[in-house]
């Protein structure tokens, strides 16, 4: 990954082209976002983010809040405009494609958990057949075999977290964004979503963006953390992780990956 910061610039990334190269699905160019306020005035919500994401990290951004954190992966995946910059994804047009999970899972509370899975594929005009077959694989994927027929209140709040990750992974999209999917849940399952989404991510292989307020959880997913700084939003590190994979609970406890939450925490003070 490779940044550009106002008087510094750094050789992993230049701005004479913003074709993507086969080592990278992903490439982030100066891009802003600035919000006109009702009472007149603007905010700076984001401000020149450059970055580059290789094709199949796991990539976490961290930062204080209100620092454009969520508002950069919505321009990402184009369900907001950006004021200036670009981003370019590898691939034809059709695609570039994003699966999206949201902190709170919205799922469809009259649809079953195969049906809220299915509900993508459905808008897309897929025979049913072949939708119930793609979202029963899923629902096996992310360990929620056997809930098929189950409506989200009738599931827990990480089993509605997995459905509507299954969702996200239905049209089988190359890119994963992740809004806090986890936030919401407590640490035990929170941290058993963690173990399943990194299980997940290695059987698929999709490049996943994962925005979170835990320094724990971007330390122990990520190949590569960007720090953001706010006022106005932009990255302010990007750090690689170097602890090996596969991770579990030695990872935890191994003093170098408590160093880095240690390091993570003064960067965000």
């Amino acid at each position: 990954m490779g940044q550009t910061t106002k008087g510094e610039t750094t050789p992993a990334l230049t701005h004479s082209s913003v074709r993507v190269t086969n080592t990278h699905m992903m490439r982030v160019m100066d891009l802003s976002r600035r919000f006109t306020r009702a009472g007149g005035g603007a905010v700076q919500a984001v401000e020149n983010v450059t970055f580059d994401v290789p094709r199949g990290a796991f990539v976490s951004i961290i930062g204080p809040s209100g620092c454009g954190k969520s508002t950069l992966l919505r321009l990402i995946a184009g369900l907001d405009a950006p004021s200036s910059g670009s981003v370019a994804i590898e691939g034809a047009p059709e695609k570039r494609r994003f699966g999206f999970v949201f902190q709170d899972p919205v799922l469809l509370p009259w649809l079953t958990a195969l049906e809220n899975v299915r509900f993508p594929l459905d808008m897309a005009g897929l025979d049913r057949v072949a939708g119930n077959a793609r979202a029963r694989e899923l629902l096996d994927l992310v360990g929620l075999g056997g809930f098929e027929g189950s409506l989200p209140h009738q599931l827990s709040g990480g089993m509605r977290q997995r459905t509507a990750i299954a969702r996200a992974l239905s049209y089988d999209p190359p890119i994963l964004l992740m809004d806090e999917p986890f936030g919401a849940l407590d640490l035990l399952t929170r941290d058993r979503l963690n173990e399943e989404l990194l299980a997940i991510w290695e059987r698929t292989g999709k490049t996943i963006l994962f925005v979170t307020h835990s320094v724990e959880e971007a330390a122990y997913l990520s190949d590569t953390v960007l720090v953001m700084a706010s006022a106005p939003g932009r990255i302010r590190e990007i750090r690689p992780i170097d602890l090996p994979r596969p991770r579990g609970e030695a990872t935890r406890l191994a003093p170098a990956f408590h160093a880095l939450m240690a390091e993570f925490r003064r960067g965000l003070r």
